[in-house]
């Protein structure tokens, strides 16, 4: 007898249909097709014993149990559930019609209890799609897939509930979850505040710029100065996830098992901060069993890179192609990811092995060369990618000292708010454009306008800095952006003069 069932596949953050055809003949033994992954070739232990386990031992058959595509690769154990209830169909235990109607996922322990899966939220997604009336998943894993609507979902304990629920007509709890309500009160309060910066009003203010148009920044200055703390801050002054971006976010930290138990929407933007022995493929993303990486991770939030220089040049120069393209695409022999990377780089670094040069107070023990080489660390290519790049030396004592709190993230997303709001305007009918840092040069000769003086201004800082095309590019765009602060239709000289002096870290003058 034949039977089918249906389950998912994981394909980069999207979930892809697969049919379950179970055929039970006369015979004795068991084969697995369909270009199985060890962990799923595995299952037919793992589903022999559950059914035993809770009452349900097979009878001694030739079984065959086709994966449909073929040519998809299947990982992982989730495919367990629908891999028993194919088999159970296929023996006439239960109603095969009514199994069609569902799409299983769920991982089996040896006692029959569900285990928790990967993917939930992209697999209920793709249910939907497809039409099934309803999903039966782990219930560690039914609130995150209940932030799909119309479909029902029902969060399973246990493999004899599920074969209860096709049998005898056992109900299995429905999950129900208010998407839209939950995510208004999952919008909260973080510890962190800009209010708890001491000084470094320069530094807040190009943060302030960096968030407002979607930058890059680096920070070179010495230990102790600031960087981390600001860089920990800035997603508090980012613009709240829209219900998209959060869903989006969401679908990634599902795919990569990052989502805590009982999580359903990622709410707050990811604060990405990997230490800096990370290797290429855990920040690009890869593997042996295709997984996000740190770039995916960050989308939607911020990628914090402290110590930069003392990451690896390979995993430095993939940050290459998603600072341009916010996407990442990795080819292997036998299969092709693309994974968004569309996060805010927030880079940070001493100014030499010491931390100490062009420091006002302490004497730098390094020697030119070993400067230079400290800072010949970062790829010029890199560095051009990078549009605010500034100097942070330490916060004076007198400023330290003093008593009361400086200006609130609160009041500076305000201002960021309001322009992000002026760029969405502006780019409504352009797709996949939302900040300023995204304009491609059509767009930067449509809306970043420079007069003769804005002109004469970035001439002469062209030729004194030495700066690359791409640098100009990224001029202009910072100078859009500025000028989307003060809610102003033309850059300004000012404007310009702002956008210029986030440019002084470049290679010819660095450091002096």
């Amino acid at each position: 007898m034949l039977a089918k069932a249906y389950g998912a596949a994981v394909e980069g953050i999207d979930a892809q249909l697969v049919t379950i055809e179970t055929s039970v003949t006369r015979g004795v033994g068991i084969q697995l097709v369909g270009m199985a992954d060890a962990a799923v070739k595995e299952s037919r232990m793992r589903v022999y014993t559950a059914l035993e386990e809770v009452g349900y031992k097979q009878p001694v058959r030739s079984v065959l149990i086709n994966l449909s595509p073929a040519d998809l690769r299947k990982e992982g154990a989730g495919f367990d559930l629908p891999l028993a209830m194919s088999l159970m169909a296929a023996e006439g235990t239960i109603d095969g019609v009514k199994l069609q109607q569902y799409l299983l996922v769920g991982e089996l322990s040896l006692d029959g209890q569900l285990l928790p899966i990967r993917g939930a939220l992209p697999i209920a997604i793709k249910a939907r799609e497809l039409g099934f009336k309803g999903l039966i998943l782990p219930k560690y894993n039914a609130v995150e897939a209940a932030v799909v609507d119309r479909l029902d979902v029902h969060g399973a304990v246990s493999l004899l509930e599920v074969i209860q629920f096709f049998v005898e007509n056992k109900q299995i709890d429905k999950v129900s979850y208010d998407t839209r309500q939950v995510f208004r009160e999952a919008q909260g309060y973080s510890s962190l505040d800009f209010m708890d910066v001491k000084g470094q009003e320069s530094v807040k203010r190009a943060l302030e710029v960096a968030a407002s148009g979607g930058h890059n920044v680096i920070m070179v200055g010495p230990p102790g100065s600031g960087k981390s703390m600001m860089a920990k801050r800035l997603p508090t002054i980012l613009p709240p996830l829209s219900l998209g971006e959060s869903l989006e976010t969401t679908k990634i930290h599902s795919v990569a098992g990052a989502l805590k138990e009982g999580s359903a929407l990622v709410s707050q933007r990811p604060f990405r901060a990997p230490h800096h022995t990370i290797s290429q493929v855990a920040l690009a993303g890869g593997g042996h069993v295709p997984s996000p990486g740190e770039l995916t991770l960050a989308t939607n939030g911020v990628l914090f890179l402290d110590e930069l220089p003392e990451f690896s040049r390979q995993a430095l120069e993939v940050l290459r192609q998603p600072l341009e393209d916010r996407v990442i695409s990795i080819a292997r022999a036998k299969w092709v990811q693309t994974y968004p990377a569309n996060f805010t780089l927030i880079a940070a670094m001493n100014p030499c092995p010491c931390g100490y040069y062009n420091h006002p107070t302490r004497e730098c023990t390094c020697s030119p060369s070993q400067v230079q080489k400290y800072l010949n660390k970062i790829s010029g290519p890199l560095l051009d990618r990078i549009d605010i790049q500034i100097e942070i030396t330490p916060v004076p004592f007198e400023k330290l000292s003093q008593y009361g709190a400086g200006e609130s993230s609160v009041a500076i997303r305000d201002r960021v708010v309001q322009a992000r709001a002026i760029q969405e305007v502006r780019y409504k009918d352009y797709s996949g454009v939302y900040c300023n840092a995204q304009m491609t040069s059509q767009l930067l000769d449509k809306f970043a306008v420079l007069d003769t003086d804005c002109l004469r201004m970035l001439q002469q800082a062209m030729e004194r800095l030495n700066l690359s095309a791409r640098a100009y590019d990224r001029i202009r765009r910072m100078a859009r952006t500025i000028a989307d602060l003060d809610a102003s239709d033309k850059i300004t000289p000012i404007h310009m003069a702002e956008a210029i002096g986030y440019r002084n870290l470049d290679r010819d003058t660095w450091g002096q």
